[in-house]
């Protein structure tokens, strides 16, 4: 049955306050809760929703929102500083969790080439799950806020250069792989000049018309985002740049506020959309392999974050809260799959197994941090920051 946008609007946050409800009274993370109404209304469950594809793009959006408030909130000087930090870290973490990647599904019989596409997938860790369940009034003005940040920035355009890869290996690839690397220094100085030439002087004349400051943030956030796309960075990317070059506003913080609700909006939807995509029905055929390398994330990313940053002479408190908030696969490795499977360089099995790794890591890092550390749905009290 075909449903228009409202219908489906209704099924998703109706179904959204339910569950959210159910998960509040059992003090469960409601990102759990939008998850598993997708799993039960997609096409794979009861089939209320049968293409969910237009939600799912619609909801990339909530991301752009949420990387461009994350920008707001960082001083270009600072997060300099900290990718420089980072940078190692990152390199040899990825490293790290390719070979884990690649080895597992090998075991279990897999082909060579599905296991080094697995690795692939597995070197990432979500910058949806992670900046989701970080305070942003606490921790962004931290050390530990920006080196998250700076290891995810770092893990993103690895992941850009995966998938640019992976072009080339179908014989499809039209741009050079070091095109995004040259293109993010040109287009945050670009964007860096037309805020203060341009911006800037808008903000001062026009701050007293929040509307149009309102309008003005969006249209800048969304205009980076497909600049950034066009040069073959990602739309994530661009819209953090817009964000930083942003942050040095005066009224950066009141932007902040404004857009929180309308990427609390989209992020909603962007759960649901993932548990609408996972196919439960096919489950069985990767459930061993799924769970055994879930275990295997779950327990080597923390540590090994754990290690690399006590390296580097951070406290070891912070450096397992930031392993744990790291603890799981990315969004990217979601898209990894869909791009290898078009390209017939990934098995359906395969790509399978990525999408359920993800989903059980995403559930069970969400618990950790949830249950453990300070964040904004924390059901302690405690721990509830936002």
């Amino acid at each position: 049955m075909q449903q228009d946008i409202v219908f489906s609007f209704f099924l998703i946050f109706s179904g959204a306050l339910v569950l959210a409800t159910l998960a509040l009274y059992t003090r469960q993370p409601v990102l759990i809760a939008y998850i598993a109404l997708g799993a039960l209304i997609g096409p794979f469950g009861f089939g209320l929703i049968e293409h969910p594809e237009s939600v799912a793009d619609m909801a990339d959006i909530g991301i752009l929102f949420l990387l461009f408030l994350l920008g707001l909130d960082m001083q270009p000087s600072a997060l300099f500083a900290v990718v420089r930090k980072a940078l190692p870290v990152a390199l040899a973490s990825s490293a790290v969790f390719f070979l884990a990647g690649f080895g597992l599904p090998v075991v279990f019989g897999f082909t060579l080439q599905d296991g080094i596409i697995i690795g692939l997938a597995m070197m990432f860790s979500s910058t949806i799950i992670g900046l989701k369940l970080l305070p942003t009034t606490v921790l962004h003005h931290k050390h530990m806020g920006e080196l998250m940040i700076g290891l995810l920035l770092l893990q993103d355009m690895l992941a850009i250069l995966v998938l640019i890869l992976l072009g080339v290996m179908e014989g499809n690839g039209t741009m050079p792989v070091w095109q995004p690397f040259a293109a993010l220094p040109l287009i945050a100085a670009a964007c860096y000049l037309i805020v203060k030439g341009a911006l800037l002087p808008l903000i001062t004349r026009f701050d007293r018309f929040q509307e149009y400051l309102f309008i003005l943030a969006i249209g800048w956030c969304l205009a980076v985002a497909e600049a950034a796309k066009l040069v073959g960075l990602t739309h994530e990317i661009g819209a953090f740049i817009a964000g930083v070059t942003l942050a040095t506003s005066p009224i950066a913080q009141y932007i902040a506020i404004s857009l929180k609700p309308l990427r609390d909006f989209f992020l909603v939807m962007f759960f649901f959309a993932l548990g609408a995509q996972f196919n439960l029905q096919l489950l069985s055929d990767v459930a061993l392999p799924a769970i055994v390398l879930a275990i295997v994330v779950l327990g080597l990313k923390p540590l090994a974050f754990r290690v690399l940053l006590g390296r580097f002479s951070e406290r070891r408190e912070l450096a397992w809260d930031v392993g744990f908030r790291l603890g799981q696969i990315s969004e990217f490795s979601l898209l990894i799959a869909f791009v290898a499977t078009e390209s017939s360089l990934l098995s359906e099995q395969g790509a399978l197994l990525i999408q359920a790794t993800a989903i059980l890591t995403f559930v069970v890092s969400s618990y950790i941090v949830v249950f453990n550390y300070p964040n904004p749905i924390a059901v302690s009290e405690r721990l509830r920051r936002d």
